[in-house]
């Protein structure tokens, strides 16, 4: 059986003088969570042992309507991986109800 091990995968590159970061995280142990500062700004942040993200409004400032609308694709992009998620896994236990495997 081929054991898939959770991970987070960061890279860096430089291109013309402009720096990107990525960062995919690869795994289930990771911590999510929303809250808002005494500044009254909203916070999204992704920890694992390894890596950090957090999100937050543009410049650190109030919040603009393109922080709202960044928000809504955040939530829809969740909603949809949710769903993906819970097709995918349903239909594995499908496959392997019918196999006989163990699904653990």
């Amino acid at each position: 059986m081929n054991e898939h091990k959770p991970y987070t995968h960061i890279t860096a590159s430089v291109d013309e003088g402009t720096t990107r970061l990525g960062v995919s995280f690869y795994t289930s142990e990771m911590g999510v969570l929303a809250y808002s500062s005494e500044r009254n700004r909203p916070y999204l942040g992704f920890h694992t042992s390894e890596a950090n993200v957090t999100i937050s409004t543009t410049g650190a400032g109030p919040v603009t309507d393109e922080d709202v609308t960044l928000a809504r694709e955040i939530h829809n992009a969740a909603g949809h991986y949710l769903a993906e998620c819970e097709r995918l896994h349903a239909a594995q236990r499908d496959n392997h109800e019918q196999t006989g495997e163990s699904n653990a």
